[in-house]
């Protein structure tokens, strides 16, 4: 069985937790290529995460195979999965998210209220494009979204995109059990 899994924001630094997670699942889930997509803007961020994610699967001897692609179309073509994990304008457009409603006395944070309401605004229309390209290039494959808002945005995907076959993932509710038990 040959599975593929698309990274939609590979560059990011969560992206070597994920494949830590199909190393140590390899036997359950038996991904054979991973395709990390990122934009120019993430190029060289992209290029390091690849490089690391090709070392942690060397050293661990699963037969993986790492790829790096700006172009999302063609990393798309035969997916099985496609995770995102996006932040459209990076860390500058978080910092005005999170700044602009405490300066007026409101939550600014990227998953509820203002702060929240502007990130979706920046995200959906980018993973709209995402979900259309799926219906058209891997209409069987599932997309797991981890992209902050991640209920505003599992939802606009789920009402607006092409392509419905849609799991919003958040690991605050994980952490905060963990957390708890601890």
């Amino acid at each position: 069985m040959m599975l593929k899994l698309v990274i939609i924001g590979g560059g990011s630094s969560y992206t070597p937790e994920i494949i830590e997670g199909m190393i140590d699942r390899h036997d359950q889930f038996p991904v054979t290529e991973i395709a990390l997509v990122d934009i120019e803007k993430g190029k060289q961020k992209l290029d390091v995460i690849s490089r690391l994610a090709k070392r942690m699967v060397k050293k661990s001897g699963k037969d993986i195979t790492i790829t790096a692609s700006l172009d999302r179309r063609n990393a798309l073509k035969n997916a099985d999965f496609v995770t995102s994990q996006i932040r459209v304008g990076g860390l500058k457009a978080r910092e005005k998210d999170e700044r602009i409603p405490l300066s007026y006395g409101a939550l600014g944070q990227e998953t509820n209220g203002a702060g929240g309401i502007f990130k979706a605004l920046r995200t959906i229309p980018i993973l709209l494009e995402v979900s259309k390209d799926m219906a058209e290039l891997c209409p069987n494959a599932w997309l797991i979204n981890f992209t902050n808002p991640a209920g505003m945005v599992t939802e606009a995907l789920l009402k607006y995109g092409s392509h419905k076959r849609v799991i919003g993932v958040c690991n605050i509710p994980f952490n905060m059990r963990t957390g708890v038990a601890e």
